[in-house]
């Protein structure tokens, strides 16, 4: 299971990234860039750390993905606009569904 939740933090780290780029290309939105980069570089620290410190690595990747879900699911209840939300919800969900059985597994 430590492996699945590495690889899976390390894709949503690229995932993050990109989404970040993509809000500054779209629309010009450098905090979309600053904050895109920063979550991504955060959550491949988690799948970095997951085989050195496992539980320090989890539960970066869990709070990371908590704050993503924070930021996206008001945003969408208040907006409804499905990009980028959607995506990133299911993607915080699932960040927190790996760690936490990461975590009760290990």
């Amino acid at each position: 299971m430590l492996n699945a939740a590495r690889l899976y933090f390390f894709v949503f780290a690229a995932f993050t990234a990109a989404g970040g780029l993509m809000g500054f290309i779209k629309a010009q939105s450098k905090a979309s860039l600053f904050a895109g980069v920063i979550s991504g570089l955060l959550l491949a620290a988690s799948g970095y750390l997951i085989p050195i410190k496992t539980t320090p690595g989890l539960v970066l990747g869990m709070v990371v993905s908590l704050l993503l879900l924070g930021r996206f699911l008001p945003a969408y209840l208040k907006k409804g606009v499905a990009m980028p939300a959607i995506p990133m919800i299911i993607l915080s969900v699932a960040g927190i569904i790996f760690a936490v059985v990461a975590l009760v597994r290990r």
